[in-house]
C-alpha cells in the first residue's frame, strides 16, 4: 500500500490567538494571511493535494449580528475568563477582517480535494477548568448549525484547539457528526499540552531539527477504530514559521521534514502535516515558497514510491474501509 501525505490547517484567524495578544497584532499580519489563503488553494488545486481547513466556526459569520445568532445558549464558564471568546469581544470588540471570513471559506469549498473541518465554534478549550461537557456539545452543534445553514454541508473532521485532546469528550464528537479527529504525536513532549513547561518546549523545539522521539509516520493498523468513538488520525509534524534571520534553521526545518515524508513514502505509511494559515502572515512570499518546496518534494516521491495525498476525511474512509475488510476477512 502507498504511502500518504496527509494536511490539516487549523484555520482561525484572531479567534486563535485572541488569548495571548489582546489587540496588541499587527494589521498586515492577518491581511497577509486573508491574501495568502487563496495562492495556498491554487497550489493545493494545481497538485492536486487533499487538505482538512478545521476552520472556527464564528469565521463562518458575515457580522456580528449573526455570530450572536449562532452563538450557544450556554457558554464555556472557564474559570479563568481570558479564554472565552465571549468574555473577550465584549472588552475588546469585533472586527470584521480578523474575526469573519465567509469569503474564504466559500473559497475553500469551491477547490478540489479541500475538506472544510471544524476547529470548534469558539475555539473551545476542553481541558480548562469551569467548562462542562453539555457546553462542549453545544459549542459543536453551534458549528454544525451555521455549517448547514450558510453553506449547506456537514462537517465531519475536528481539530481541538491548542491541541487540547479531552478523551472523554471523544463520543460526544461522533454523536455530533464528526467522523474523525486530529490526535497528537505519540512523543511525550506532545501530551498533555495544556500543562506546558520548559522541556516540553525544548524538546517540540529541537526535534524539528534532530529525531529526539519516535517515528512520525504511521500505518494504517495502528489507528484504533473504536465504535463509540471518531478515527483519531495522529499528527506528524507541525510546519513552523520561516525565520527571517535564520537561513540554516529554515534549511534543517524544512530537510527534517522532507526526510520524514521520505520514509513515510518508502514504508508505505501516513504522514501528517499541520499548520496555521496564520503562520505565514510575517513573511508570506518566504513561506509560500518553503510550503512550494515541499509540495514539489511531495510530487516527486509521488512519482517515485505512488505516494498519494489526503485529507483528515478521505483518509478516515479509507481507514475505516481497511478496517471493515479485515473485519469480514
Amino acid at each position: 500500500m502507498p504511502g500518504t501525505l496527509i494536511i490539516s490547517l487549523d484555520f482561525e484567524l484572531l479567534w486563535g490567538i485572541f488569548d495571548k495578544v489582546g489587540n496588541k497584532y499587527k494589521p498586515e499580519y492577518f491581511e497577509n494571511t486573508r491574501r495568502i489563503i487563496p495562492q495556498m488553494l491554487d497550489l493545493f488545486a494545481k497538485n492536486q493535494i487533499g487538505v482538512t481547513w478545521a476552520t472556527v466556526g464564528m469565521l463562518f459569520a458575515e457580522n456580528e449580528e449573526e455570530w450572536k445568532k449562532y452563538s450557544p445558549e450556554f457558554l464555556p464558564s472557564y474559570r479563568e475568563k481570558k479564554y472565552s471568546a465571549y468574555d473577550w469581544s465584549k472588552v475588546h470588540g469585533i472586527k470584521p477582517e480578523v474575526h469573519f471570513a465567509p469569503d474564504l471559506i466559500h473559497l475553500i469549498l469551491d477547490t478540489p480535494l479541500q475538506d472544510l473541518g471544524s476547529h470548534t465554534y469558539a475555539h473551545y478549550y476542553t481541558l480548562m477548568r469551569g467548562q462542562s461537557p453539555d457546553q462542549f456539545r453545544q459549542d459543536l452543534q453551534a458549528s454544525q448549525k451555521i455549517a448547514k445553514d450558510k453553506f449547506g454541508i456537514k462537517l465531519k473532521s475536528l481539530v481541538f484547539p491548542r491541541n487540547h485532546i479531552n478523551e472523554l469528550y471523544l463520543g460526544i464528537c461522533l454523536e455530533e457528526g464528526f467522523e474523525c479527529v486530529r490526535g497528537n504525536p505519540k512523543n511525550w513532549f506532545w501530551q498533555e499540552t495544556q500543562h506546558e513547561d520548559l522541556s516540553k518546549k525544548i524538546f517540540r523545539s529541537a526535534d524539528c531539527f534532530f529525531p529526539l522521539g519516535s517515528s512520525t509516520s504511521f500505518s494504517s493498523e495502528s489507528i484504533s477504530n473504536f465504535p463509540n468513538e471518531p478515527l483519531i488520525i495522529p499528527a506528524s509534524r507541525i510546519l513552523r514559521p520561516y525565520s527571517p534571520d535564520n537561513a540554516i534553521f529554515n534549511k534543517v526545518r524544512l530537510n527534517r521534514i522532507k526526510q520524514e515524508m521520505s520514509e513515510a513514502a518508502k514504508k508505505g505509511e501516513h504522514y501528517h502535516l499541520w499548520w496555521h494559515p496564520h503562520n505565514f502572515g510575517n513573511n508570506p512570499k518566504e513561506s509560500m515558497e518553503e510550503l512550494e518546496s515541499l509540495i514539489l518534494h511531495f510530487d516527486q516521491l509521488r512519482s517515485q514510491y505512488g505516494m498519494d495525498s489526503h485529507s483528515m476525511e478521505s483518509l478516515s474512509q479509507k481507514i475505516k474501509g481497511i478496517h471493515a475488510f479485515a473485519d469480514k476477512a
